[in-house]
């Protein structure tokens, strides 16, 4: 059996000098697996996420344990925090369209996303690399995507675009906060096969981890 490449014990969660809305949770993640955190909405699903990467606001205590391969995540300095997420763990947000820049199209958002890791691509390259990420998530029209602005793809597209950014660092984990509530059965069903098919089809590479409220579960 692999090794874990995310090992979270005891977190818990507090804001101010309130009581604590996150406690004792404990999970792994190992690769090629999808491990759904399933509850309530406010029960603290985005929350235990979002503690492990460091992206709640200032006034979260986080405490406990999460290593990424061996190293510790919580408490880690802030740069340490930037080099994993996207190249270690990429984030698909729960609402693509608040999540997108509207006045920016789809296609330079996730060149950005991109240009944000190390990398040796020209121009030219780095378009073919936005269109090889949107194939990938399940666009079959990127040329078109690639152009359009947020408003004008569909609540589907956005979530697969979303997806395609998400994988831009080429991470080996990511975290799916909810990534089908605003989506229609269908469209849900076909989100999260994608889901499935991208951990079987990265080399066992790939953990991904979505949270679902419970009455999707």
């Amino acid at each position: 059996m692999s090794a874990p490449l995310l090992e979270v014990e005891g977190l818990r969660v507090a804001f101010g000098d309130a009581e604590p809305v996150v406690r004792d949770v404990s999970f792994s993640l190992t690769p090629g697996r999808v491990l759904a955190l399933v509850g309530e909405s406010g029960s603290g699903k985005s929350v235990s996420a979002m503690g492990v990467l460091g992206l709640l606001p200032s006034a979260a205590r986080v405490s406990g344990s999460a290593r990424f391969r061996g190293t510790e995540l919580v408490g880690a300095a802030a740069d340490e925090l930037r080099a994993v997420r996207g190249a270690g763990i990429g984030v698909v947000f729960q609402e693509p369209m608040n999540s997108f820049t509207p006045v920016l199209s789809i296609g330079t958002q996730i060149a950005e996303a991109v240009r944000a890791h190390p990398t040796d691509l020209d121009r030219a390259g780095i378009s073919a690399r936005v269109d090889e990420l949107l194939r990938a998530a399940g666009l079959q029209d990127p040329a078109r995507i690639r152009k359009a602005y947020p408003h004008e793809l569909s609540g589907g597209q956005l979530q697969r675009a979303m997806i395609a950014m998400a994988l831009a660092g080429d991470p080996v984990a990511l975290f799916a906060d909810e990534p089908t509530t605003a989506l229609d059965v269908t469209v849900q069903a076909g989100i999260l096969d994608l889901l499935r098919r991208l951990g079987r089809e990265q080399d066992g590479e790939v953990a991904l981890t979505t949270a679902a409220p419970k009455k999707a579960a």
